[in-house]
């Protein structure tokens, strides 16, 4: 998965933190057009290795986060089906609104554990020169101590809930429909 959304992430960032930049009169953004576009402009001007930049941190961000993801998720549908007791629930039909719930804590399950990685990974992809991962903690850890490795982090929380929340819930509602459909 990291192999396919690194990219995409980094691409994304780019244009991110380039909206926040105030131009000179006159002055053009480095970054136009799509992300394809993007693509070939990072590809041009340092090969695969800028097109993939911060693919380490997005895989140290995605593994660890998506094991928390669907512990999470798979705990608390336990736990809301009855908890640990026989068969932990595993048989009990949760409600829409347990499914819901379940997704939601597995999206804030996610973020809590890997955000400061989410954060050196932004700032090793919108780096313009060639930084370590060392070297970007340091940084940020002399701006403004553990904090500054949390900016967004209520935000990102607000949104994992609905977000994780619909998710699961289109989930569990298509594998209840292909059950049907093909039992």
């Amino acid at each position: 998965m990291t192999a396919i959304t690194a990219p995409f992430e980094r691409i994304k960032v780019l244009l991110q933190v380039q909206g926040q930049k105030t131009l000179a009169p006159g002055e053009k953004p480095r970054y136009s057009g799509s992300g394809f576009v993007v693509a070939r402009q990072l590809y041009a001007e340092g090969g695969l290795r800028s097109v993939f930049r911060g693919s380490a941190a997005t895989l140290a961000r995605d593994g660890p986060g998506s094991a928390a993801y669907f512990a999470a998720y798979e705990g608390m549908k336990r736990y809301l089906a009855g908890g640990a007791g026989g068969d932990g629930g595993q048989d009990k039909e949760l409600s829409l609104l347990a499914v819901m719930a379940a997704g939601a804590t597995a999206g804030v399950a996610m973020w809590i554990p890997v955000f400061p990685v989410d954060t050196v990974k932004s700032r090793l992809q919108t780096s313009e020169s060639a930084v370590s991962v060392s070297s970007v903690v340091k940084k940020l850890y002399a701006a403004g101590g553990l904090r500054a490795f949390f900016p967004g982090f209520g935000p990102a929380l607000a949104r994992a809930v609905p977000a994780n929340a619909a998710t699961f819930l289109g989930y569990e509602l298509a594998l209840a429909a292909m059950a049907k459909t093909f039992d």
